[in-house]
Formats: C-alpha cells, sequence, structure tokens
C-alpha cells in the first residue's frame, strides 16, 4: 500500500544537502518518490508501508548526517513555533558572540585600525584566547555536518566554510604558537584570526536573517489555522456548553449565535442566517442560509442564531483539507528547481576543485609572500562559493505564491501545476456550472395533442425525477412550484447525452433533446422553427413523446425549454483572460445553435457543442494537438477525465464538497475572475524564480572568479575574505527577500 509522509528534517543548509537527502531515502528499498524542500525544511517521501517504516526512513537520513523528526505531526502548531523561537535565540547568542569577539580580533589585528586598540588586543595570543570559542563553540554546527557527510563521502555548504576557517585558523595559531619558524621562510608571522571568526560570525549572521525571512514565507498557512474557532457550543442533553473544537464528534448539535464564528462543518437543522464566507471563498457577499444548508468551519456568522449538526470534524473539515493542500503544496518541487538542485549537487565538490588550483597557481605563481596569497585566495574561493542561494531561489518563491493563492481562494495542489500555468495559452470552459451558474430554470412549456401544459409538466418532471441532471431539477422545481401531482416511473434509464426514458401507466416516454428523438424516429420537423427560435436566444429545448403500447411509433407531445443563467463574473473573467492573450473556448453537450447564443453573449468565439461527457477527453487532446497548453475549467467530478488529460486542470469549487483532488488547481470562489488571478500569480511566480535564479548563479559566476584573483593581474584587487562571507550571506537573504515581494503583488 502507497503510503505519502510528510516530516521535518534538521541541519540542511544549502541545495547540495537536498541532493544529498533525496539520493539517501530514494535508495531505501519501497520508496517510490522522496522530495526534499530546503525553505520548508520538510521532506515528503512516498513509500510501500508494508517494505518502509518510519524507523528506515530516519535511519536513512541520519545515515547522511541530517535529523529527520518522524513523529513532528503529533506536536501542535504552538510546540513548534515555539522550537523555531528556540532555535533563533540560540543562532542569535551566536551571533552576537562571534560578531563581539571577531570583531574585537579585528580591531586589534587589521592594518591601520589596530593603531587605536589597546595593546593587550594586538597581543596574538590574547587573539587566539578569543578565536577559539568563535570557532569551535559557535561553529561546532559547521564540524558536525561536515565530518557527518565525509563520514558518508558527501560534501556541503559547511564543508566549504569549515574548510576555509580551519585552513585561516590552523595557519594563524601555527604562526602565533611557532613565529621563529614562519620568520625563518621568509614570511613575517601575522595570524588572521579575524579572517575565520568574522567569517563565521556573518554566515551564522545570514542564516538567522535567512531564518527569519523564510518564517515569513509560511504566513498563509499561519493566518489559515488563525480562522479556526477555538471553542464550539454544543447542544448535549438539552444543555448548551462551550468546548474546545477539539472535542466536537461528528453529530454533535452545535448552536452559533450572530457574530460568532462557525467551528466546524455541517448542515442547518434549525433556524436560519447570513453567513459570511469570505475567509474561505473569497466571495465578499454573505450567503442567506436555512435549513438544510450546509455551512463551513471559520466562516463568520453575520446576523441569526441557528442550530447546525456536525457533519465533519478534525483533519475532515474544508478548512484541514485546505491547509494539508497548502502544505503538501508548498513543500513540493517544481521542475524548474529541480536544475538548480542537479546543478548545485555538482557545485561543491567542483568549488573544492577550483580552491585547490586557486592555492596551487597562487603558490608556485603568486607574488611573495606567496603562502599567505594562496591562502587568503583559497578561504575567499571557499567562503564565496556557498550554494545557498540557488537552493532558496525556487522554493521560497514557491512558498509564497502558493501562500498568496491560498489567501485568495485559490488552491493549488504542487509546485508543478504552479509552475505549468504560466504557459497556458487556451482554456476550455465547461459550460453549465462554470460559465453558468448550474441552476437553470423552465422558461417554455409547449403542449401538442390537446393537453394541457401542466400534463406535459407533469410528465416531464415524473420522468426526470430519477434523473441527477441540473435541467432535470428545474423541471422537478417547476411542477412543485405549480403543486403538481408527480406518476410513479417504471424502467427508467437515462441516456447521456441524450436525456431519459421510462413507463408511466404502461405508456413508454422518452424525453430528451434531438438526437434522442432521431433515435425513436420522432418527427420534430415541423416544430423546427419555433425550436431553433429558442434555442437562439440561449435557451435549451427538451422534447417528451409518448408511445401509448408497445409496437406503435413515439408521437411528439410536448416542447420545454431551460435556460441556464449565466454567472455575473463570467464576462469580466472571460475578458481578464483575453487581455492575457489567452484563447477562451466552451465545450458543452448543448446543440449547437443553443451554444453558439451563449458563446456571442460572452464573447467565445470558438464553441465546442454536441459533446457527449465521454468526449470531452478528446477534445482536450485535440486542441494539445495543435500544439496548444491547455488548462480545462470545470466542476472537478463530472469532467475529472477531461481535466486529468489537460496540462492544468482547474476545478469550480462547490461549498463543503471542493473536489481538492479532482484538479490541479481548485478555486474555492466561483468567481470566474480567478481564473485569470491563478495565471498571473504563475506569472508572476515564475518571475520571481527567474530572477532569483539569474542573482543566484550570476553571484557564483562572477564572484568566484573575483575570489581567485582574476582581477589581480590587472587592477591589483583581490577579494577580502571577510567582504567574501558578507557577499554570500547578502545573496541568500536577497532572494529571500525577493521571494517575499510577492506577498505585495496585485494577482487580481
Amino acid at each position: 500500500m502507497q503510503t505519502k509522509k510528510t516530516f521535518s528534517i534538521k541541519g540542511m543548509h544549502c541545495a547540495s544537502c537536498v541532493m544529498v537527502l533525496e539520493q539517501s531515502l530514494k535508495k531505501v528499498e519501497g520508496v517510490s518518490e522522496a522530495t526534499v524542500n530546503l525553505a520548508t525544511e520538510k521532506a515528503t517521501v512516498t513509500y510501500d508501508s508494508q517494505k518502509v517504516t518510519d524507523a528506515t526512513l530516519s535511519s536513512a537520513v541520519s545515515n547522511v548526517g541530517y535529523q529527520a523528526l518522524i513523529t513532528e505531526e503529533i506536536r501542535t502548531e504552538d510546540d513548534e513555533q515555539k522550537e523555531k523561537q528556540q532555535e533563533l535565540r540560540a543562532l542569535r547568542l551566536k551571533v552576537i558572540v562571534s560578531l563581539t569577539l571577531g570583531g574585537l580580533i579585528l580591531w586589534g589585528a587589521f592594518p591601520g585600525l589596530m593603531k587605536t586598540a589597546p595593546m593587550f588586543l594586538q597581543n596574538f595570543w590574547v587573539q587566539l584566547l578569543l578565536a577559539v570559542p568563535v570557532q569551535f563553540w559557535a561553529g561546532f554546527g559547521f564540524y558536525r555536518a561536515t565530518i557527518s557527510a565525509l563520514k558518508h563521502r558527501t560534501a556541503n555548504m559547511d564543508t566549504l566554510v569549515v574548510i576555509g576557517t580551519t585552513v585561516a585558523f590552523a595557519y594563524s595559531a601555527f604562526v602565533t604558537i611557532f613565529p621563529q619558524l614562519v620568520t625563518n621562510i621568509g614570511i613575517e608571522p601575522a595570524p588572521y584570526f579575524d579572517t575565520a571568526a568574522i567569517i563565521i560570525g556573518l554566515i551564522l549572521l545570514g542564516r538567522y536573517f535567512e531564518a527569519r525571512a523564510k518564517a515569513g514565507t509560511s504566513e498563509a498557512i499561519k493566518k489559515l489555522i488563525g480562522l479556526q474557532a477555538k471553542t464550539a457550543r454544543v447542544v448535549r442533553d438539552n444543555k448548551e456548553m462551550d468546548i474546545p473544537i477539539s472535542e466536537v464528534i461528528i453529530g454533535d448539535g452545535i448552536r452559533v449565535r450572530p457574530g460568532e464564528k462557525i467551528p466546524v462543518d455541517g448542515i442547518i437543522i434549525d433556524g436560519e442566517s447570513s453567513i459570511d464566507e469570505s475567509m474561505v471563498t473569497g466571495e465578499s457577499m454573505p450567503v442567506d442560509k436555512v435549513a438544510g444548508d450546509t455551512v463551513v468551519g471559520a466562516t463568520m456568522n453575520k446576523t441569526g442564531t441557528f442550530t447546525f449538526k456536525a457533519t465533519k470534524v478534525g483533519g475532515e473539515t474544508m478548512l484541514a483539507q485546505i491547509i494539508k493542500l497548502v502544505q503538501e503544496a508548498q513543500g513540493s518541487k517544481a521542475p524548474i528547481q529541480r536544475l538548480a538542485d542537479l546543478v548545485s549537487s555538482y557545485f561543491v565538490p567542483v568549488v573544492i576543485m577550483l580552491a585547490f588550483a586557486t592555492f596551487a597557481v597562487w603558490y608556485i605563481f603568486g607574488p611573495a609572500p606567496s603562502l599567505l596569497y594562496a591562502l587568503l585566495n583559497t578561504v575567499a574561493v571557499l567562503i564565496i562559493a556557498c550554494p545557498c542561494a540557488m537552493g532558496l531561489a525556487t522554493p521560497t518563491a514557491i512558498m509564497v505564491g502558493i501562500g498568496k493563492g491560498a489567501e485568495h481562494g485559490i488552491l493549488i495542489k504542487d509546485a508543478e501545476s504552479l509552475e505549468t500555468a504560466h504557459k497556458i495559452n487556451t482554456i476550455i470552459f465547461d459550460k453549465t456550472g462554470t460559465l453558468t451558474k448550474g441552476q437553470p430554470e423552465v422558461t417554455d412549456i409547449i403542449s401538442f395533442d390537446g393537453r394541457a401544459q401542466d400534463e406535459v409538466l407533469s410528465l416531464a418532471a415524473s420522468i426526470e425525477k430519477g434523473s441527477e441532471h441540473s435541467l432535470a431539477e428545474a423541471i422537478v422545481k417547476a411542477a412543485e412550484a405549480k403543486h403538481l401531482s408527480l406518476s410513479a416511473v417504471e424502467k427508467f434509464k437515462a441516456i447521456p447525452g441524450r436525456g431519459v426514458e421510462g413507463t408511466i401507466d404502461g405508456k413508454r416516454i422518452v424525453f430528451g433533446n434531438k438526437r434522442l428523438m432521431n433515435k425513436e424516429g420522432v418527427d420534430v420537423s415541423s416544430e423546427g422553427d419555433r425550436i431553433g427560435e429558442m434555442e437562439s436566444s440561449g435557451k435549451t429545448v427538451m422534447m417528451i413523446a409518448l408511445r401509448q403500447a408497445h409496437g406503435e411509433a413515439f408521437k411528439l407531445v410536448g416542447l420545454i425549454a431551460v435556460a441556464d443563467i449565466v454567472k455575473e463574473s463570467a464576462k469580466e473573467g472571460l475578458c481578464a483572460l483575453q487581455k492575457l492573450g489567452i484563447e477562451v473556448v466552451m465545450i458543452t453537450g448543448d446543440n449547437q445553435r443553443t451554444a453558439s447564443a451563449i458563446g456571442q453573449k460572452l464573447g467565445i468565439s470558438r464553441v465546442l457543442a454536441e459533446v457527449l461527457p465521454d468526449q470531452k477527453e478528446a477534445e482536450v487532446r485535440k486542441i494539445q494537438a495543435e500544439g496548444k497548453v491547455v488548462a480545462m475549467v470545470g466542476d472537478g467530478i463530472n469532467d475529472a477525465p477531461a481535466l486529468a488529460a489537460a496540462d492544468v486542470g482547474i476545478a469550480m469549487g462547490t461549498g463543503t464538497d471542493v473536489a481538492i483532488e479532482a484538479a490541479d488547481i481548485t478555486l474555492i470562489s466561483k468567481d470566474l475572475r480567478s481564473v485569470a488571478a491563478a495565471v498571473v500569480l504563475s506569472k508572476k511566480t515564475m518571475r520571481t524564480i527567474r530572477l532569483n535564479l539569474f542573482w543566484a548563479f550570476g553571484y557564483n559566476v562572477i564572484l568566484i572568479p573575483v575570489a581567485m584573483g582574476a582581477l589581480y593581474p590587472f587592477f591589483h584587487l583581490l577579494l577580502n575574505p571577510i567582504f567574501a562571507s558578507v557577499a554570500m550571506a547578502t545573496s541568500s537573504v536577497s532572494v529571500v527577500t525577493n521571494s517575499l515581494l510577492l506577498k505585495r503583488k496585485k494577482i487580481s
């Protein structure tokens, strides 16, 4: 049985960590997929639960030098926040100590500046004593990660820091302890404790700012969790009591007063009210609810008092599903990120080789003292080449983008869907329930053969009562509004894409479209003009024919016209897509004339009419064959094959029955402007990712040669290792900060 588990990992700092972990997890027998996300510091693993245990996964992580928090899911959000705050406090202490001690060493050692320092700070032994706690206490985490990585023949960003700072510290300690030996080989004894200490302090400072910034990328989850009510007023044994929502069970009666949040999902059993569902759906107008209507947890009761029965609690509520979806999506990996991770996996070994090459070239060909030049330039190369920025470039932007979408009622299943959405150039809309409200009404009833209109409507409603089609509901509602009695139906049969048939009082009745009439040999040509006129105005015309006895021909006894109302947001939503240069296509089972009338009303030039449900997928593939990147927008259930076939499937949300699993993107709001907002969000997220990657790659491409000394032959300029550490820390923080700017961008 395939199981998916997401858990936190401690000790990750760069993209090479990601690749090492993924490779280790994928080697476990029974693991089919493993994705590690640097920004969320989580791994998502799909595996065979009969072959893989939590202990196996934990071992695979610890074997390469990291710690897996497999049982983290049982901790509360507060516990996780407290732990992160503790880690930040510990990191801040190390930063303060490192930079304070490093600053004192720099004051007593840096040329020019040292003249203003007290004499004891200029003493090499004092500098050594100040440097030791920075190197081996503040920098202990670097050593621990490096030793573990080397045990498993891997290298990461910590390896670069350890090699660089240890070389500087060891040389400085040697100069301090054995100054005479250094003097004898023609080098003035001058330690570089300031270089090692300041580098460690600045890298830790960068990690501190990076950790704080990364915390900001997950604010969407915090906001969603913050929507939850804390307590519920439950009615038990005719007594009302306030209990935590964690203690609510399915079937509980819950009373909600004006101004209170609805604690869980359920169905109203008594009372009525107006409910603000904007926190979940994004729709600003309150929705009127009466007995029998569903209510969604975390929404706000505006006016009346009502009692509802809890139907979904805990992790089953709509809000809980949304939170879970957003968490999984933020932890997923976009295809563009795989390129960055692949480059980063080779990056550290290449940098180490470049560092050795730098040392060799400067030692052999450099000016005197060549050993010092070789050491300092090697340290600069090791420090400047941190692949942190490359590892953070994509996941931080993905986290912010998916979080921003959730805040606007746009639920994105994974990072790949978010990336693909920016390429969409054609969007196919299902008509019923997507472009229209999906609540059609009977507009015309025409009877023949001397029958009354009510008789025709009664026959149609009787046979349609067993159908689940949206048009059937409109006909039954029209009959109920007139208080017509309905007859029992035998041998009922639904004919997909055509209509229904059944027997009433021994008479065989067929009710459906022209294709069904043609199949049964019913002549409707005499009413062609009247049917055409109604269809031209966007109405769907259903025909009812009756056969008195077996062997007789069916006879047309009436026409019923039904019209579905176009959504208020449809016109504006489609215009927004067309402004983005996206072709809009409508697909429907309606006849060509009716479909064209609605298409013309909405400004859609390409209309695919008379398409049966099982043919929608084929139509999607036809358009893809034209070289188009296609999105399909439907209800997420009836259109499942077409949604799956499209490059991006977009499901329109339907209350608590949101089809989260049916599509790549689910729009909780029924507002069609959300479709354009989803595309805009994808475009802006991808623009941010590309900018991040440009700066991350560009930073390394430009500064590594500078650190190696490429400018020295022309300008006698070298990159001080301290400035290299500043540049490295700045690059990581700038990438995360650029991703956070996505929060301020408008998508609708």
